[in-house]
């Protein structure tokens, strides 16, 4: 394993950031190269904690002369987020300066102009440098996985309908309970890597990429850091790896995934109606029918009227839900993964800010 280190120099004086890369090089050239990334939401630890545990095995196939890809891994790629202290909390997923989400404005290139991404970087501020160096990197793989988490949630993923079915490897050999199959019309990292290549030729897109992979994967909730977890879902990536041959291992055989793989227009995203304090009377993972009670909000406390009941708009999958449990008005509640789509129009892209 060698290791390089990308400087950040910051906006002010006397500021940088060091972000590390991890490299491993594969002994076959065919071999599909293989980028990982994890906590670009900076606060978002289940993805580096599992990186820990996938590089000691890597290591160690290193050491055997069983891998045969190229694979860069950068456990935790946002150094600017995780130094934003608010209060005494982290604060992760957006630049305090710009108020951009870290994983929004990625720039939408054709393939063929990855490498003006690095020129002149420093016409940029630091968060676009960031930005433009991880894509850069990506661009140079075949295989790119982003790693995240939500709150309280399911282990999924958003998938571009793009590389779907062929995906269905992933989800097996992490055993996800749900897939999010996303429309590519956003400018997160892992849709901007898709546009790259969808885009190789400008003007002609393609609808499918076969061989190619570029997937956000969320790795349940925030809290969900645990040595035994994060060593199982490291071994699910490996036996994704092996199955996609960029490491060598006799023994994985994958399964078939056989949960819901559901369009976004199919989620339903569950707000509240007004600000209170939230009672959840259903979890993450249950299967709900129309007109379920999902939650209560109190409204006003002590008052005979002062609740609101919250119901299902139709069946499906309860795949995330809030931790927070005084709400905003308008504040999202849980998604619901669901057969048919919603009744509420939804903008192309992603689903939350």
């Amino acid at each position: 394993m060698d290791v390089t280190e990308i400087v950040i120099e910051g906006d002010t004086p006397g500021i940088a950031w060091r972000l590390p890369v991890l490299h491993f090089s594969g002994s076959k050239p065919e071999a599909p190269k293989v980028y990982i990334q994890a906590a670009l939401h900076a606060g978002e630890l289940p993805g580096t904690a599992l990186t820990h545990f996938l590089c000691e095995r890597l290591r160690q196939a290193e050491a055997d002369g069983a891998i045969f890809s190229d694979i860069i891994v950068v456990p935790h790629a946002n150094p600017i987020g995780a130094a934003q202290s608010h209060f005494g909390e982290m604060q992760g997923r957006f630049d305090l300066g710009s108020r951009t989400n870290f994983n929004r404005d990625f720039p939408l290139i054709s393939l063929r102009d990855r490498d003006l991404l690095v020129d002149n970087l420093q016409r940029y501020p630091a968060t676009d440098r960031l930005k433009r160096q991880l894509i850069h990197m990506a661009l140079g793989a075949d295989l790119v996985i982003d790693l995240h988490c939500d709150d309280e949630s399911l282990q999924y993923a958003y998938i571009d309908e793009a590389f779907w079915p062929e995906a269905a490897d992933l989800a097996a050999a992490l055993e996800m309970d749900a897939v999010l199959l996303s429309d590519g019309e956003s400018s997160a990292f892992e849709e901007a890597v898709s546009f790259a290549w969808k885009y190789e030729v400008p003007g002609e897109k393609k609808s499918h990429l076969p061989g190619k992979l570029s997937v956000t994967v969320e790795l349940r909730g925030t809290r969900d850091v645990y040595p035994e977890m994060a060593r199982k879902d490291a071994q699910g990536l490996w036996r994704f790896l092996a199955a996609r041959g960029a490491v060598h291992d006799d023994n994985v055989a994958l399964t078939s995934f056989t949960g819901p793989a559901v369009p976004l227009d199919n989620v339903e995203m569950i707000r509240a109606p007004q600000a209170g304090t939230v009672l959840f009377h259903r979890n993450i993972g249950e299967r709900v029918a129309e007109g379920d009670l999902l939650a209560t909000i109190i409204t006003a406390p002590g008052m005979a009227n002062g609740t609101i009941d919250v119901h299902a708009p139709q069946a499906g999958l309860i795949v995330t839900r809030v931790s927070d449990r005084l709400v905003r008005r308008r504040g999202d509640l849980m998604k619901i993964g669901s057969d048919r789509p919603s009744a509420t129009v939804r903008k192309p892209g992603t689903l939350e800010d």
